[in-house]
């Protein structure tokens, strides 16, 4: 992502090293200047497309398929707000093994054998009307009982769950990050037209040392 920081603004702050002199400064990058898309592009799903991340492609990775240019990894995470990619981007296969290996204390056998919780199967009635959708989270013993407008009488539905494993549990987790939107290439323009508007500093704070950089005031210096 160096691209995008390199469009960040930099901060002077006060150096606490131990060996700084009270004139001293560290200068960083003002991580509180942060690019979001505006409103009204979210709102608008003509300007994105859907996409499935495929195996262990890093946003880099799909920057480099979708736009040619893998620095516009920040584009790929700024769509999907995204910021943390540890917890929100899909783990590598590898990392992902070792996750579930620390999670459920190296136990293989709770890991892929384990019951998580209990899921509905689809039940319909008889003229193909769903009574209980796939999916839902229930008991093991879960039931229903429905009126069935075809034979004119009251039926339960019984043995309408599934167990889901942990391991079936954690896959899920992980497959819903897979599922992205990209923002069209034609559109880039628009998120460059933002950054040049919101990333550079304005006049007016006894900061501001140019467009590009502000200065802490060092009160130690007047002590």
């Amino acid at each position: 992502m160096s691209n995008y920081f390199n469009l960040v603004p930099d901060f002077d702050y006060i150096s606490r090293l131990p060996n700084a002199k009270i004139s001293d400064y560290i200068r960083v990058k003002n991580l509180f200047k942060r690019v979001t898309l505006r409103e009204d592009i979210f709102q608008s799903l003509t300007v994105f497309t859907k996409y499935s991340i495929k195996g262990d492609d890093r946003p880099d990775n799909v920057a480099q398929k979708l736009y040619k240019d893998p620095s516009l990894d920040w584009v790929i995470l700024l769509a999907n707000n995204i910021t943390h990619i540890p917890t929100e981007w899909p783990m590598p296969q590898n990392d992902f093994d070792r996750f579930l290996l620390d999670k459920y204390n190296d136990d293989y056998d709770k890991i892929y054998n384990g019951i998580h919780h209990y899921e509905t199967v689809e039940v319909k009635d008889s003229n193909d009307v769903t009574i209980v959708p796939a999916g839902l989270e229930v008991s093991s013993d879960f039931t229903q009982s429905y009126y069935d407008y075809f034979i004119s009488g009251m039926v339960t539905a019984s043995d309408i769950t599934r167990p889901v494993t942990n391991y079936q549990y954690e896959e899920k987790l992980e497959n819903k990050k897979r599922e992205i939107f990209i923002l069209k290439a034609e559109y880039l323009s628009i998120i460059e037209d933002d950054i040049a508007d919101i990333m550079p500093y304005k006049k007016g704070s006894t900061e501001f040392v140019d467009e590009t950089l502000k200065k802490a005031e060092n009160i130690r210096l007047y002590q």
